[in-house]
């Protein structure tokens, strides 16, 4: 089991959550970010912390944001992206859920 971050996120990506992850994995697409799944240790801190709420328990995840859990998990399959957030700076591409979502003005 695992955290996601799901359609909320997109465009925002406030990043408290990076602060506050004690396995750094956490890591930034160009209009999300996305938690590794091999690397969440399930504590939870990310989720409190998240400004529009976009954080979910796997199992919890609302029904419409189903497609995010699949994202978070292709992601890291595409993008090789493992090994600590920190040390990975920003992926080249969002998954292709993220990439269909309009874009939110900032």
């Amino acid at each position: 089991m695992t955290y996601v971050i799901s359609q909320p996120c997109v465009d925002l990506k406030d990043k408290a959550c990076v602060d506050v992850c004690p396995v750094d994995c956490i890591y930034e697409g160009p209009r999300k970010m996305y938690i590794n799944p091999d690397e969440c240790v399930d504590c939870g801190a990310c989720e409190p912390i998240c400004p529009v709420e976009a954080i979910f328990y796997e199992d919890d995840l609302p029904d419409e944001w189903t497609g995010y859990l699949s994202a978070e998990r292709e992601v890291f399959v595409t993008t090789g992206a493992s090994g600590g957030a920190s040390g990975a700076g920003s992926m080249a591409q969002d998954h292709p859920i993220v990439e269909g979502e309009p874009v939110k003005a900032g």
